[in-house]
């Protein structure tokens, strides 16, 4: 990147460094909330999912919407917006907590989803577009971080805030207790969620003012010579089937990615882990994610092209998904006694590193005037968070948790097809 640019973009990149760290703040904490709900609104594993679909299926119903948004009132103002919605979401948990109900809390996250799906279109075509195309993925990991350290962070913050030294007593006694007797301790254990979640509500709200009032410029003030379409008359997004194909890859990958991070209390606790134990799992995935990204940042694109480094980690996947299938034997690592499949399934934090990284570059390739819309279509991929893990939960209801995992593969085998293939298709062709 030249010197004058980088002088014109690092004060956007770190605003929007710190967008990331708040959008991985409040995504990655709902890998403490799904087991927290089960145990306290007394959940089966697909109930207890409905967390990521109701936080998730937000960005199918607003991301298109929310590029109208943007344009209409600008991008700042637009990401005011958002931090706002994020904020009445957050304090929805305090009428929620108070009378126990499961509904409330979806409706809550829901609109916090609403609010991360406008702050989300807003941000993505920045990091992609401010510096060099072939560096993208370089952008795009520094923001990965801030995404995943706020992800390592935010479940083991709201676990010191709502667990207790002796709950994991309590919690096998709870099965045991008489109704009325359940009815308390359940009504005390929820009620635990109140403050942290006032808290958070509060700092949302302050953040909208201050990234309203930022020196962030708006969008349409920066020109990407690397992206001008392709003078065909293409008026239509759907024209484009590396875009669409994309917006399916984005799909699939994030639903297995934040598999592979909001499923693994539960997993650790099926082998005799206590949830207290367990909390920490999601941080180690997050962490190979981290790992993951500072590498790829090392040696893009002076070691590895980002294609290559995308088409390598979906690889990786489908064989990490195989061995957290089939891999069986007791270990003792970090002083966890726990499967050996379990350490795969953190290292496909790993293996998920770059894949969003090379999917973004890849399907907003030459949309110029599209772009906007083009990003848009990428983030409704992120529904893939609320769709991907009802599967994962009827199959561990239907079977075991490990068998739920099986959703893992059909998922990286589109992402190779993407990789390898995919983003080359320029023309749809039927016969």
């Amino acid at each position: 990147m030249r010197p004058s640019i980088l002088n014109k973009n690092i004060i956007p990149i770190i605003i929007i460094g710190m967008m990331f760290f708040v959008f991985g703040f409040a995504t990655w904490i709902n890998a403490m909330l799904i087991p927290y709900f089960k145990i306290a609104c007394e959940l089966t594993n697909l109930q207890s999912y409905l967390v990521t679909f109701a936080f998730y299926i937000s960005y199918l119903a607003v991301s298109v919407p929310a590029s109208f948004l943007l344009k209409k009132i600008g991008f700042k103002n637009g990401m005011m917006v958002g931090f706002w919605v994020m904020a009445v979401g957050a304090f929805v948990f305090i009428p929620a907590a108070e009378t126990r109900t499961y509904g409330l809390f979806l409706c809550g996250l829901f609109l916090i989803g609403i609010g991360l799906a406008v702050l989300q279109t807003a941000a993505n075509p920045y990091v992609t577009i401010l510096g060099p195309k072939e560096r993208a993925a370089q952008r795009i990991s520094i923001m990965g971080i801030c995404n995943k350290t706020a992800g390592i962070i935010a479940p083991l913050l709201l676990a010191a805030a709502i667990l207790r030294p002796g709950d994991h007593d309590l919690f096998k006694s709870i099965q045991h207790m008489d109704a009325d007797q359940k009815s308390l301790v359940l009504d005390a254990l929820i009620r635990r969620v109140i403050v942290p979640y006032a808290c958070v509500g509060s700092l949302l709200a302050i953040l909208g003012f201050i990234v309203r009032f930022s020196p962030l410029p708006e969008i349409e003030n920066f020109s990407d010579e690397n992206n001008q379409p392709d003078n065909d008359g293409n008026n239509s997004i759907f024209k484009y089937p590396h875009l669409i194909l994309g917006g399916c890859a984005i799909f699939l990958h994030v639903g297995a990615q934040i598999l592979a991070v909001d499923s693994i209390i539960g997993y650790a606790q099926s082998m005799g882990v206590s949830i207290i134990e367990a909390r920490v799992f999601p941080s180690y995935t997050l962490l190979a994610t981290i790992c993951g990204y500072l590498i790829g940042i090392t040696l893009i694109p002076w070691c590895i092209s980002q294609i290559n480094a995308l088409r390598l980690c979906t690889l990786l996947g489908i064989i990490l998904s195989l061995l957290v299938l089939t891999a069986k034997g007791n270990t003792v690592l970090f002083g966890h006694h726990v499967d050996i499949s379990i350490w795969f399934l953190v290292m496909l934090g790993f293996a998920n590193s770059m894949i969003w990284a090379g999917i973004w570059p890849l399907a907003l390739d030459k949309l110029g005037s599209h772009l906007k819309l083009g990003a848009s279509v990428l983030i409704m991929g992120l529904s893939g968070n609320a769709i991907v893990p009802l599967f994962y939960g009827y199959l561990a209801d239907r079977y075991d948790l490990r068998t739920g995992y099986w959703v893992l593969l059909p998922c990286y085998i589109f992402l190779v097809f993407y990789a390898f293939y995919g983003y080359r298709i320029k023309k749809w062709t039927f016969s």
